[in-house]
């Protein structure tokens, strides 16, 4: 399996980066080799940009921006998605992670 690269976009960047270190580790767990970061949602353009993105997923305090993301990404095949809000709450890595590879294999 090629490298996956997930891009989590939430108000400031903080408050996501706890999870995705706990998706880091969940990825490390199953073997697989991922690049995931989280990103403010101003920042979030040029990361799309500079980056080979496979999916986005949105922290639920910036859900608002679905439609936004999803009229850039679309066209590209890049999946966005809403995370779980009990998951994001919980701070579940492995949850977080099976969603954005579901969402992957789904573009596939």
């Amino acid at each position: 399996m090629s490298k996956k690269t997930i891009m989590l976009v939430c108000s400031a960047g903080m408050s996501t980066s706890l999870l995705v270190t706990k998706m880091q580790k969940a990825a490390e767990e199953k073997g697989l080799d991922a690049d995931i970061f989280a990103v403010s949602a101003s920042e979030a353009d040029s990361h799309i940009e500079n980056k080979d993105v496979n999916v986005l997923l949105l922290g639920p305090q910036v859900r608002f921006m679905k439609s936004q993301f999803e009229d850039k990404l679309t066209p590209k095949g890049i999946p966005v998605e809403i995370i779980n809000m009990s998951d994001y709450g919980m701070m579940n890595g492995q949850n977080v992670l099976n969603q954005a590879l579901n969402l992957i294999e789904e573009q596939e």
